[in-house]
């Protein structure tokens, strides 16, 4: 009993310190979402064997979406008409950063792991998706038809619509409104269960396992990123769930190095992920993804190993020295906001799984809280396998 109350009151400690931060988080996604057009985010992937793929995964960056939350938009925009390579950057820079874990990272490890993991995150994704165009075979482009709706209310269609008059149809709080009530309740509702389970995690690693264990497996070199690779790459985990997580293996002993190895190789790949992916770029593709994540994670890992050697800092020290900035009545005030609105996402999780423990037949492949990332995408996907089915038709 003792050990639970013990567990419960560290993931109490890092709810705390990061709440402020994941709030922030998920703000700015919201605004994201309200205010940046889909046209002007589409129309650049189609073309340009590695311009396409850059812009693809520095948008994937900031995106706030999990591993299965980035399957139906990685399905549009292929449907759209990106290129296998900027689809492949996408689905790997996008789970494995986001705003709101970017935020909790500083939150909870330190300034230099903030910068680090969107860095390893956009490289990681620009070699795989590079690696794919190259390697993957001629054919020819496609126009790509971007999702014009309105973002606030799909008040127009965006085609029959000038972008002039459509500006007029909501006002700028209006827009806010939108934005918010899309981060509070349907993309928070997708990252609340995972964030308490990765909290959870986090108290049971700090509470349980000893340092002298982590320091001599993982407290450095090349086993210890191979051990965090084997970990990460069939583990279901979002970004922000992770990063908890990570930050208390850092200060069990575990090298920054390794940390940021489960960071990228966790969030992106999963079975789920992997069978889309199979299905909508074909095995080449898939090999090349997982090579990517494989190779580039662990190479990045031995990279900021020695940045933190050469700077002398010492992780363990500075982890979570940006929580100190936010006082104690607000960081209690904001995890008491992430537990209320994290109720309804919660409930529904456990309910699900009660039906299918009883047998009961559930719709979708994903495991998000909401409906966000339900399966009407993934009905359609075979189309677009193999590859040499898209040459047959041209």
């Amino acid at each position: 009993m003792n050990i639970m109350v013990e567990i419960f009151t560290e993931s109490w400690k890092l709810l705390q310190e990061s709440s402020i931060y994941v709030l922030f988080g998920i703000f700015v996604a919201g605004l994201m979402h309200v205010f940046v057009r889909p046209e002007a985010v589409s129309r650049h992937l189609g073309r340009g064997k590695v311009s396409s793929v850059l812009k693809a995964a520095a948008l994937g960056v900031p995106i706030p979406l999990c591993s299965c939350g980035v399957l139906p938009a990685a399905v549009s925009l292929k449907r759209q008409g990106a290129s296998n390579g900027a689809t492949t950057a996408f689905l790997i820079s996008t789970p494995e950063s986001g705003v709101d874990s970017i935020a909790l990272t500083y939150a909870l490890i330190d300034p230099l792991m903030t910068v680090a993991r969107p860095v390893a995150a956009f490289t990681t994704a620009a070699v795989a998706g590079i690696a794919e165009n190259m390697l993957g075979p001629e054919k020819e482009g496609k126009e790509i038809q971007p999702d014009l709706r309105c973002p606030v209310d799909n008040c127009c269609d965006g085609v029959d619509c000038l972008p002039e008059v459509h500006k007029g149809h909501h006002t700028f709080f209006e827009k806010l409104k939108s934005g918010l009530g899309y981060a509070l309740f349907e993309l928070w509702e997708d990252i609340a269960p995972w964030f308490l389970l990765g909290l959870f995690l986090a108290g049971v690693i700090t509470t349980l396992i000893p340092s002298e264990l982590m320091t001599k497996h993982l407290g450095g070199g090349l086993a210890a990123m191979l051990i965090m690779l084997a970990v990460g790459i069939p583990l279901y985990i979002c970004a922000t769930a992770s990063t908890p997580i990570a930050a208390a293996l850092i200060l069990k002993g575990v090298s920054p190095g390794a940390a940021l190895v489960f960071l990228l190789a966790g969030p992106a790949t999963n079975v789920a992920s992997l069978t889309v992916l199979f299905g909508l770029l074909g095995k080449r593709a898939t090999a090349i993804y997982l090579a990517s994540i494989a190779v580039v994670s662990v190479a990045c890992g031995l990279v900021l190993d020695q940045v933190y050697a050469f700077f002398g800092i010492s992780a363990q020290a500075v982890a979570g020295q940006a929580a100190e900035l936010i006082p104690l009545w607000a960081q209690v005030a904001g995890a008491l906001a992430l537990l209320a609105l994290s109720v309804r996402p919660v409930y529904r999780v456990l309910h699900s799984l009660v039906g299918r423990l009883r047998g009961q037949p559930q719709g979708g492949t994903c495991e998000c809280a909401s409906g966000a990332c339900q399966p009407l995408p993934l009905v359609d996907i075979p189309k677009y396998a193999p590859a040499e089915k898209d040459k047959n038709r041209s």
